[in-house]
């Protein structure tokens, strides 16, 4: 008998994997196929399956078929085939997998972030419509895109060969046309769509990553221009569940095309992938929340091992996570033939003016002068009016006396409220003076458009942060309130930009606030105009010359620098345990014996808190050593959660299910 032939009696079975969250369901179990199912069982199928520890039917894939081994073992069947339409291609599942494992979670939990629910109208109308026509770069856009890569010299080449490398994105705009009007759009997209159309034309296809639906609409935005918004599948967040399935099925058709969308859209299923490219991956909407909590910057580096293709990771800023990378040589810095960078002044104040003036004479009077000729941008800390509250008399934060929050004040003479729990703090009272008076701390958005509205009257002000959305402004003189991140585009940039409250951000608890700070000013510089002048205020030190010099990957390296010795990520990777002292005690444990080289001071806590908080331990361990340590934690979750399911099974106190957690690369360490 060959090897292809089927043994005699020997029946075919499918390995299934179920959609569970329980972690000790994290693998593959084998079902015999019934004659009935044998022509719609096929990889990468939905199907429902029986689990008999739980005594009902659960949905899963099929994973792979084979033949049933010579040991004597029960098999249940499949139950159904869900739908004949493989949803889960074998790439995908080995991306899951691969990611699962370096993040010590479940393949199952990745699986739900990359595959959408089902959505059977949209799949019907999908089987009956032809296959999608394949797309054409004509050759006025590949002309056009061959100049927009030719500004960093061997990104066409890297591109090409499957390359990785690090981009400084220009700081400046761009003008595109979008349909039948022209718009400005930051350079980066012009960047990204032009290494698509180059993918595109070779016949591979391309992933590209954005944080949040602005990005997303300029990005779209540079891809019309260059005539190729149909080649577009979107994936993001705004999107209904019938769109978003009908936009998955049509990536899944053996055609090139090119994917746009947010964070889960590293994971999407091309065909032929080409090209993955990240923009500002700092930015925290990139970080998964979900378990495993995996970054999208780390899928990408795993997808890019796996499919051999290019991968592009662009920003204003250098984050550490990708400086350390360069510097081991896994990445390749690619600089711009020429550097350009915008024209940064640090404010101070002068001699004679009080230093609690938010806005100095010389950003003053430059504000002044642009708006003479167009909009000027005032980038702020926090929205709102007054976002914090203190006793007038003791100067002691004002709390909420029902859940300890920090008080706040819509508008001048409001009645504070609680930033927390919303309930207003009526006949509020200080418990450290019996004060009954409070002051503004600090000012948002709306207090400091309210006091420059003042000070530049017959001016328009615009306010954007969270609660005022805006994407664009025109070219008219205008004062722009913004908060971090929430800055719209200026019709041919702003002729001055002023960052405000840079010395309250520098003081958050947070190991990555520099590099935070250094992103959301170099991000807003690069809205200003040519030779508009960029005023940092009140601002010294190591973070204030990367911006004024425009050397954010210097200032990335430094602070490895400084990180290395102290052992904070990302010069290692650092685990984060949760759960009971037993729980966490025994993972811990597991750890130690899996890396017995483990430095004594690898460890932080266990630390347990007052009340019903769960103990809680921090890990740090070196990259080589992240297979075991993680492959150690994963077993410790499983255990942990067999011991759960025994124990209630035995008749004991109820327990909740699944009390340990494991989330590894943590990026700021806390315990």
């Amino acid at each position: 008998m060959s090897a292809g032939e089927r043994a005699p009696g020997a029946r075919r079975i499918a390995r299934v994997l179920v959609d569970s969250p329980l972690p000790q369901l994290d693998r593959l179990f084998d079902y015999t196929i019934p004659e009935h199912l044998a022509a719609s069982a096929n990889p990468g199928v939905r199907v429902r399956v029986p689990l008999r520890t739980a005594g009902r039917v659960i949905d899963g894939y099929i994973v792979e078929l084979g033949e049933e081994d010579a040991a004597d073992r029960p098999l249940s069947e499949l139950d159904a085939v869900v739908s004949p339409v493989p949803v889960l291609p074998a790439h995908l599942y080995r991306l899951a997998r691969r990611v699962a494992d370096r993040a010590a979670g479940s393949a199952g939990d990745v699986l739900r972030l990359a595959v959408p629910k089902r959505m059977v109208r949209v799949e019907k109308a999908w089987q009956a419509s032809e296959p999608p026509p394949a797309p054409v770069v004509g050759s006025a856009s590949r002309n056009i895109a061959h100049r927009a890569l030719a500004e960093f010299p061997g990104l066409s080449a890297a591109i090409a060969g499957g390359g990785r490398v690090a981009v400084d994105a220009p700081p400046r705009l761009a003008r595109v046309v979008d349909g039948d009007a022209p718009r400005d759009v930051g350079s980066w997209a012009v960047l990204f769509a032009a290494a698509a159309a180059e993918t595109l034309a070779g016949g591979r296809s391309a992933v590209l990553v954005v944080p949040d639906y602005r990005d997303q609409d300029q990005l779209e935005a540079a891809l019309a221009a260059l005539g190729l918004i149909d080649a577009v599948v979107r994936n993001d967040a705004r999107q209904s569940g019938p769109e978003r399935y009908a936009g998955y099925l049509r990536v899944l058709s053996p055609v090139p095309c090119i994917v746009v969308g947010n964070r889960s859209a590293v994971y999407a299923p091309v065909h032929d992938p080409g090209l993955i490219a990240l923009w500002d991956d700092g930015d925290p909407l990139l970080a998964e929340p979900l378990s495993p909590g995996v970054h999208a910057r780390d899928a990408a580096l795993v997808r890019q091992e796996l499919d051999g293709c290019a991968l592009v990771i662009a920003g204003h800023t250098r984050t550490t996570d990708v400086e350390r990378l360069v510097g081991v040589g896994w990445m390749h810095d690619l600089p711009a033939a020429r550097r350009a960078s915008p024209r940064v002044v640090l404010s101070a104040t002068r001699e004679g003016e009080s230093r609690g003036s938010r806005v100095p004479s010389a950003a003053f009077a430059a504000a002044r002068l642009a708006l003479e000729s167009g909009p000027v941008l005032v980038q702020v800390a926090r929205p709102g009016f007054a976002p914090s509250l203190v006793c007038a008399d003791c100067r002691r934060p004002a709390r909420c006396r029902h859940c300890g929050g920090p008080l706040r004040a819509r508008r001048q003479g409001a009645v504070p409220e609680c930033g927390w729990c919303g309930r207003a703090a009526t006949g509020w009272t200080c418990p450290h003076c019996a004060s009954e008076r409070v002051r503004m701390a600090s000012s948002g958005s709306e207090r400091t458009a309210d006091e420059l509205g003042r000070a530049f009257p017959h001016t328009r002000v615009i306010v954007a942060d969270g609660d005022h959305p805006v994407a664009t402004v025109d070219g008219r003189p205008a004062l722009v309130i913004a908060t971090r991140g929430a800055e719209p585009i200026a019709t041919g940039g702003y002729r001055a930009v002023l960052l405000l409250d840079g010395d309250r951000m520098l003081m958050a608890d947070d190991l990555r606030i520099g590099e935070s700070c250094l992103r959301w000013w170099s991000n807003a510089a690069a809205l200003a105009a040519p030779g508009a002048p960029v005023h940092l205020v009140g601002v010294a030190g190591p973070v204030a010359r990367a911006l004024a010099t425009w050397t954010q990957p210097a200032y990335a390296r430094s602070e490895l620098a400084e990180r290395a010795p102290l052992r904070m990520p990302p010069t290692v990777r650092v685990a984060a345990v949760e759960g009971t002292v037993r729980e966490v005690d025994a993972a811990l444990a597991a750890v130690r014996a899996a890396l017995p080289d483990l430095d004594p001071d690898a460890v932080l806590g266990p630390l347990t808190p007052p009340g019903d908080a769960p103990t809680r331990a921090l890990v740090r361990f070196d990259y080589p050593q992240g297979r075991a340590a993680t492959e150690a934690l994963r077993a410790a979750v499983v255990a942990a959660a067999l011991r759960t399911r025994r124990r209630a099974k035995g008749g004991g106190p109820p327990m909740p299910r699944n009390t340990l957690k494991v989330r590894v690369d943590v990026p700021d360490p806390d315990l």
